[in-house]
C-alpha cells in the first residue's frame, strides 16, 4: 500500500512520491518555536505529529533530512527583551534551552538542522532574497523605509488558504508579523529600525532594520534544503499568513514550485476550549510534568488523535494515556517472560502481523487512531493466548520483533535496558529497551530521569532515596541511570 498524505494546497489525499530532484533523502521543513516564552502543549502536539511522520517514513525505508527553524527575532521576542531590559540573545537563550529539554522528554527526534533566524548566514540570505524580489518588481521600499511584498503581483497568493483575495478588502501595508485574512495587505519583508527595536538590527541596502517573520523561514528553508522542498509542516494557524507568504516569497525568487506537499496539524483544545492564559487552561510541558505525569504519557496523549482532527486535552485523557501505556508495559513483560529474556532487539524484520495493519494504517495519512486500535486489538488477542498457555517462545519473540517496528514509530516504551546477567537496569535517553522491572520501580526510575533532565536535583535525590528504601541502588553513568537490586532483597 503506498503512503498517502492530505495536501493542504490541493485539499486532496495524494500518493506520496518523490517530486523534486530526489537526492537520496526526503526533505522536510517544519516550523519550530518562536522563543519568546516556553512552548505550550499545543505546540508540542504539532511537533509530535511531525516526529511521527518522520519516524514512519524511516520505518518504511526512506531517509529523511528534516530542518526545524528557531525564530529568535520577531515582534514578540523583541518586545519581551525590551520589557525584560536585557539583550535579545540573552532573553531568548533560556527558552531555546527549555525547548531542547522538552523535546528530549517527549522523545521527539532532533532535526538534522536547527537554524536560528539571527545567524548571520541566514540574515545575508534574507537580504539577497529581498533584493531579488525588488529587482523583479515583486517588492518595494515604502515611505516608512520598510520593504513590502506586492501581493497583487503574485497571482497564486491565497491558494494555500483557499480564499479569493478579490473578495477581501486590502488595508494597504501590514508591518507587524501576524494578521488575519480580514486585514490582508502587502506584508513586510524588511522592517526599518525604530526606537522600540533598541539594539536589534542589521545593516542592509535599505538601511538599518530587521527581517519580517515570513522571509526568515523562506531563507532558512531554501538555504538548507534547496529551492524546492518535498514536505512542509506546521499548525493550521500557520497556513495564513505565514505559509502563504513563504510561498509567495520563495516562488517569487526562484520561479519554481516551492513545496510539493503541505501538511497541517489541527488545533489543540483544553477541556473543549481554546487554550488561553486568561481562562487558566494554558499549559506548558513543565506544567503537566508537575502534575506527576511522565514525558511518554504526555507524548501518547498528544499523539493518539489523528493530526487533522482537533485534540481535546483533559486530565481524564492523561489518566487514560497512563492506563494505555500500562497495558503495553504489562503485555511486553508477559511476552518477555515467555520468550526467555534473550531477545535481540536489533534488526526486527520478523513480524507477527502478516497483514501489516499497523503500518498500513499509518500509510493512510498517518491514521494513528486506526494504528493504535490495531495495536490494542493485538494485545487483547495475544493476552488471551497467553492466558490459555497457547503462545510459545517463538511466537512471543515474533510479537516482540513486531513491537520493535511499532515502537520505532511510536517511541512509547520505557527508557531502560535489562542486563540479564547482572540484574542491572540502565535507563537511557535512547531507544533500545528490554525489561522485567517492577512497574512501581520503573515509574520511580523514569520520574528520576525526568527530574534530572529538568535539573531538579532535589527531586532527583528524593527519588533516589525512595528507590533505595525499596531495595534498589541507583548510579548515574555516561550511559544513563543504572538501577541495581541490592543483594538479599
Amino acid at each position: 500500500m503506498p503512503i498517502r498524505l492530505f495536501n493542504t494546497y490541493s485539499r486532496e489525499l495524494e500518493e506520496f512520491r518523490f517530486f523534486f530532484n530526489y537526492r537520496g533523502k526526503i526533505e522536510i521543513y517544519t516550523c519550530g518555536p518562536t522563543v519568546y516564552s516556553r512552548a505550550h502543549i499545543g505546540n508540542f502536539r504539532a511537533y509530535i505529529f511531525e516526529d511521527l511522520l518522520q519516524r514512519h517514513l524511516e520505518l518504511r525505508g526512506y531517509k529523511v533530512h528534516r530542518v526545524m527553524n528557531i525564530t529568535d527575532v520577531d515582534d514578540k521576542t523583541i518586545r519581551g527583551a525590551r520589557e525584560a531590559k536585557i539583550p535579545l540573545q540573552e532573553f531568548t537563550a533560556p527558552f531555546k534551552q527549555a525547548f531542547f529539554q522538552d523535546i528530549e522528554r517527549l522523545r521527539i527526534k532532533r532535526a538534522d538542522d536547527f537554524p536560528a533566524a539571527t545567524d548571520q548566514i541566514y540574515i545575508d540570505k534574507m537580504i539577497a532574497m529581498i533584493s531579488t524580489l525588488i529587482a523583479r518588481d515583486l517588492a518595494y521600499q515604502a515611505e516608512d523605509k520598510s520593504v513590502y511584498f506586492r501581493i497583487n503581483r503574485f497571482p497564486d497568493y491565497g491558494k494555500l488558504a483557499h480564499f479569493d483575495l478579490t473578495q477581501l478588502q486590502s488595508t494597504g501595508r501590514v508591518k507587524h508579523d501576524e494578521y488575519d485574512k480580514e486585514h490582508i495587505g502587502d506584508f513586510a519583508l524588511w522592517k526599518a529600525w525604530d526606537e522600540e527595536d533598541g539594539d536589534v538590527g542589521w545593516e542592509s541596502p535599505w538601511g538599518r532594520g530587521r527581517p519580517g517573520w515570513h522571509i526568515e523561514c523562506s531563507a532558512m528553508a531554501t538555504a538548507l534544503l534547496g529551492d524546492q522542498i518535498d514536505v512542509h509542516c506546521g499548525g493550521v494557524d500557520n497556513i495564513f499568513p505565514h505559509h502563504e507568504a513563504e510561498i509567495a516569497q520563495s516562488e517569487g525568487c526562484t520561479g519554481k514550485k516551492f513545496v510539493r506537499c503541505w501538511l497541517h496539524c489541527a488545533h489543540l483544545l483544553v477541556d473543549g476550549q481554546k487554550m488561553s492564559k486568561s481562562l487558566g487552561n494554558f499549559y506548558t510541558l513543565a506544567d503537566v510534568l508537575e502534575k506527576g505525569y511522565t514525558g511518554r504519557e504526555i507524548r501518547y496523549a498528544l499523539m493518539r488523535v489523528h493530526y487533522r482532527a482537533p485534540l481535546n486535552f483533559t486530565w481524564d485523557g492523561m489518566e487514560e494515556a497512563r492506563q494505555s501505556l500500562g497495558r503495553i508495559d504489562d503485555w511486553l513483560t508477559r511476552l518477555r517472560e515467555i520468550a526467555g529474556n534473550k531477545i535481540d532487539m536489533v534488526g526486527t524484520a520478523q513480524r507477527a502481523d502478516p497483514t501489516n495493519n499497523f503500518e498500513e494504517a499509518l500509510d493512510n495519512d498517518l491514521n494513528i487512531s486506526a494504528a493504535l486500535s490495531f495495536l490494542f486489538e493485538s494485545i487483547r488477542e495475544t493476552n488471551r493466548a497467553l492466558d490459555r498457555n497457547e503462545l510459545d517462545a517463538g511466537s512471543a519473540k515474533a510479537w516482540l520483533n513486531w513491537w520493535g517496528r511499532v515502537n520505532s514509530a511510536l517511541r512509547l516504551e520505557q527508557h531502560f535496558v535489562l542486563h540479564a546477567s547482572s540484574g542491572t537496569f540502565t535507563f537511557k535517553g535512547g531507544d533500545v529497551q528490554m525489561t522485567q522491572l517492577p512497574a512501581e520501580i520503573a515509574e520511580l526510575a523514569e520520574a528520576r530521569v525526568q527530574a534530572r533532565l529538568a535539573k531538579d536535583w532535589r527531586k532527583s535525590d528524593e527519588l533516589r532515596n525512595e528507590l533505595n528504601a525499596r531495595g534498589w541502588e541507583t548510579r548515574d553513568t555516561k550511559d544513563g541511570q543504572k538501577i541495581t537490586r541490592r543483594s538479599g532483597i
